[in-house]
């Protein structure tokens, strides 16, 4: 994790980004709502999808609270468009293939598996808040109880 690391109280990141589907989305868009950005490896790896389905399980939950659920990886719009087709998913994927987002949200992290490092996107959320700032940030997200624990802090907004 860097230095320069997201904290709860800064501005989020502005960006706007091609989503499965074929449109854009852009924070900016979005000022007034709630947002919940998960950031996440890959595509219809196990950890990902539990969190993806979680994520779309409760989505009526989120939005009755009034907020917008955004996943982000490096993977293309093609491939999140498969990813959300076989597994039914109702979140919105969105595609930063070029890491530009990663990097600005402090995700891209060098990260070690088997004794090799590797960069790769570290599991993270960010809740935004109406006023476009950081709510809360969690990092280094363990998957089980993540999504209902991020509802929670949604609620409590």
């Amino acid at each position: 994790m860097s230095d320069t690391a997201l904290a709860a109280g800064q501005t989020a990141p502005d960006f706007t980004l091609p989503r499965d589907g074929g449109e854009t989305v852009s924070l900016s868009d979005l000022k007034g709502q709630v947002v919940v950005l998960y950031f996440y490896p890959k595509d219809d790896t196990p950890g990902c999808t539990t969190e993806a389905l979680g994520f779309s399980a409760e989505l009526a939950g989120f939005a009755a609270s009034g907020a917008t659920v955004l996943g982000v990886s490096k993977d293309s719009v093609k491939k999140h468009d498969k990813f959300r087709d076989k597994h039914g998913l109702k979140i919105a994927l969105l595609s930063d293939e070029e890491g530009d987002v990663c990097e600005r949200y402090g995700v891209w992290v060098e990260k070690s598996m088997y004794g090799k490092t590797y960069m790769g996107i570290e599991r993270a959320t960010f809740l935004i808040g109406k006023d476009g700032k950081l709510a809360r940030v969690w990092r280094q997200v363990k998957v089980p109880g993540h999504v209902d624990e991020v509802l929670e802090a949604v609620r409590a907004l």
